[in-house]
């Protein structure tokens, strides 16, 4: 349904397109260059903007935790039913996972996690959370916004997909793992390649930011339970002190990294979470603690854990203590590292030089935060990347996780129009030169 305007640039970009794609040709024309300009002026037409922006802002106003999602994902299918764009749902509890094109080889897929964060809103706003103690700050509600505008790009132009888009709207990034259970669904199984976008708070508008390599590290939580003898604190000679035993634990876990990992290889193990007693004179009987551990190899992870392990419930009888440890997979599955394919980077880059210019595309350093896309790269390459939104004229931007945490709405078309462009793209110089199927079809993904 675009206006006038927007359909003489889809005429103008489909009759670009026919020039480009010759039958026989092997080479990749120049000329697609061209895509990601075209995808952005589409996508920056006030009509398609005005809707990513309403979109984003309803998410916003009914933030859902993991795979609680339910009108979250009613919202993404009713817009692909007015788009025309078939789709699988349920997939892991809330997830919708929508295809494009014809329905053959090659699959790409381009994802955007859909859940929030248990956090009370700080910002003060028209479309401000209507729901107490919930609340989208880590920019899960534009990057869904995101995808169906590239979904709206590439339904648009159609006959450009030389194969088929996967659209992979995901539960429960936040803790949950639904990378996992997305790919335990199977929807997933014959994907050649899968493309990730997350809004950056940190680098200013219109940077496109990754790495070839490891750019996330993996992670895990853990809790543990340290068990003593409670008394009058005035008589700590008839006690067990938990407080004490735990006390020296935390000094002994950060060990693991300065005394014992290599210095080039980075680790950090952080004690977030000490409860424990609940008045000034009275020792408790017990101590909780908690916290994160994360490495940037399986091996180094693995290792990590052995060894906390080992020091807590040692350090506990040091002390004349007894301690349990538990990790509780199933609840915080552990997330792996994010390794970006060497081949998918060049490709993003390609395609992000030629929307965003040169100057405008940074290799970052790797990052000790942690994300579920890491699943989908152990078993399809991927690529994940960043795009910068800060522009302090607006205001002030927080990073993620923040009660204080916004948005900067004009990156919105920035975003639809790069995985759009990733997706197509990757389609058309990636496709395979005989149009044998070979069995495989939407109906096997």
């Amino acid at each position: 349904m675009p206006l006038c305007s927007s359909l003489s640039l889809i005429l103008i970009f489909h009759l670009l397109i026919s020039l480009l794609i010759p039958s026989s040709s092997s080479s990749i024309p120049e000329e697609l260059s061209q895509i990601p300009s075209f995808f952005l002026q589409y996508a920056k037409h006030p009509e398609v903007f005005d809707w990513m922006v309403d979109i984003r802002r309803k998410i916003h106003e009914n933030p859902e935790l993991g795979f609680q999602e339910f009108e979250t994902s009613k919202l993404i299918r009713a817009e692909l039913d007015r788009l025309g764009i078939s789709y699988e749902y349920p997939v892991a509890v809330t997830g919708v996972v929508g295809f494009i094109g014809t329905g053959n080889p090659p699959f790409v897929a381009i994802r955007a996690d859909m859940d929030a964060l248990a956090l009370q809103e700080g910002v003060e706003w028209e479309h401000k959370s209507k729901v107490p103690g919930k609340m989208h700050a880590c920019g899960h509600d534009a990057h869904v916004a995101m995808l169906l505008g590239a979904a709206k790009i590439l339904q648009q132009n159609s006959r450009l997909i030389q194969g088929t888009v996967v659209l992979v709207f995901q539960p429960a990034e936040e803790g949950g793992g639904g990378a996992k259970k997305i790919l335990e669904a199977g929807v997933l199984d014959n994907v050649d390649a899968i493309f990730g976008l997350h809004l950056s708070s940190r680098y200013p508008f219109g940077l496109a930011i990754s790495k070839p390599g490891p750019i996330l590290a993996a992670s895990g939580f853990f809790e543990s339970v340290i068990g003593g003898k409670g008394g009058h604190a005035a008589l700590p000679q008839h006690t067990i002190d938990p407080i004490l035993a735990a006390s020296n634990i935390i000094v002994s876990l950060q060990h693991l990294v300065s005394r014992e990992a290599d210095p080039l290889d980075s680790q950090v193990v952080t004690i977030a979470k000490f409860q424990g007693g609940g008045a000034f004179n009275v020792i408790p009987d017990s101590v909780t603690i908690g916290g994160t551990f994360r490495a940037f190899s399986k091996e180094s992870f693995i290792q990590l854990k052995q060894r906390i392990v080992e020091v807590i419930t040692k350090q506990a009888k040091v002390q004349r203590c007894n301690a349990t440890v538990e990790f509780n997979e199933d609840q915080k599955p552990f997330f792996p590292v994010t390794l970006n394919d060497q081949n998918l980077y060049k490709h993003f880059r390609t395609v992000a030089v030629d929307m965003l210019g040169t100057k405008n595309i940074l290799d970052m350093q790797p990052l000790m935060g942690a994300e579920d896309f890491g699943f989908y790269g152990e078993v399809i390459p991927g690529l994940f990347y960043f795009l910068g939104m800060k522009n302090e004229t607006i205001g002030k931007f927080e990073q993620g996780h923040s009660p204080y945490y916004i948005v900067n709405e004009d990156v919105l078309p920035y975003g639809a129009a790069l995985q759009a462009s990733i997706a197509a793209r990757y389609l058309i110089e990636y496709s395979p030169k005989s149009t044998s199927t070979k069995g495989h079809s939407h109906d096997e993904l």
